[in-house]
């Protein structure tokens, strides 16, 4: 095995295997494709976030729910998605705020779920996460009102390294914690024949445990 530091930019599936291109130069040709080529999150255009995030700005309640339990709360998301993640984030924090950045988008059933449940609903947009150091202190909408939390939790959004997945015309998922990775099974098989994918390409677990299991 040796390791070439370059960037593969292009794929074909041929007859005798598939070709690969890199952005120096290069070509190979392999039997089977492995893509393991990662995901980066999107940070969302509000000044403050990046600075915040995986500090106190978070993703996950089951990675980084009980460091910051018992806090005030906010969760930034909308719809089924902000259904999901508070049923989850209320157990951890009593006192949470669910932030839509815009017009709510809840059936009468949920709004009267986060009701019973006192989560209270903020549509004003947000303009500012206000922090020092990455730690969150409050934050301001553009109205100019603030409200003051300790933590945020939200699902950014995320794109691929690469486009090879595109080139190649692999099934990826449309729904839940799996929308936009690419589609494989159990023994990391994808729609197409001969290659596999591994990592967070494919897998919503992005925890170091998990990608050396």
């Amino acid at each position: 095995v040796h390791f070439v530091k370059d960037l593969a930019i292009e794929v074909e599936n041929t007859a005798d295997g598939f070709h690969v291109k890199t952005l120096g130069g290069l070509s190979y040709v392999g039997k089977k494709l492995l893509l393991a080529s990662g995901a980066k999150d999107t940070m969302l255009p509000i000044p403050g976030f990046a600075e915040c995030w995986g500090k106190s700005v978070i993703h996950c309640p089951y990675c980084h729910g009980y460091e910051v339990k018992g806090q005030k709360t906010a969760l930034i998301a909308n719809g089924d998605m902000a259904m999901h993640m508070a049923g989850m984030i209320k157990n951890l924090a009593p006192e949470l705020t669910l932030l839509t950045n815009g017009k709510a988008e809840f059936t009468d059933e949920q709004r009267a779920k986060l009701e019973k449940n006192g989560i209270p609903v903020t549509e004003n947009e947000l303009a500012e996460v206000i922090h020092k150091d990455g730690m969150l202190s409050k934050v301001k909408f553009a109205d100019g009102k603030e409200e003051l939390f300790s933590v945020v939790y939200t699902r950014a959004p995320f794109s691929h390294h690469s486009e090879l997945h595109t080139q190649l015309g692999l099934k990826m998922n449309d729904a839940g914690n799996l929308k936009g990775l690419i589609q494989a099974d159990a023994m990391q098989k994808t729609s197409v024949p001969g290659v596999f994918a591994a990592g967070d390409c494919c897998s919503p677990l992005r925890t170091s445990a998990h990608a050396v299991a």
